[in-house]
């Protein structure tokens, strides 16, 4: 394992160190993202967060912007309020 991730990490042109905080970075943001999708019932969101890796920035998205959108009946976003 150490070398395959020397090997990435040569290949990227980083440190281990910098390739190991990467992943662990990505990881912690799909894990919670994918908690909030799932939590929503947002079968969709689910399914996109679980294959594509952005290193972390559409899970960062998710959490801070389209988990916070509610809609109504018709389609037409509503303002959610905020919880304090």
């Amino acid at each position: 394992m150490a070398g395959y991730l020397s090997w990435m990490a040569e290949q990227i042109g980083i440190s281990v160190f910098s390739l190991i905080v990467f992943l662990i970075w990505s990881a912690v943001w799909k894990i919670i993202a994918l908690w909030k999708a799932a939590k929503k019932k947002s079968l969709v969101w689910f399914i996109v967060l679980a294959l594509v890796s952005t290193c972390g920035i559409l899970e960062i998205l998710y959490i801070l912007v389209f988990s916070e959108m509610k809609f109504n009946k018709k389609k037409k976003l509503v303002k959610r309020k905020r919880r304090k």
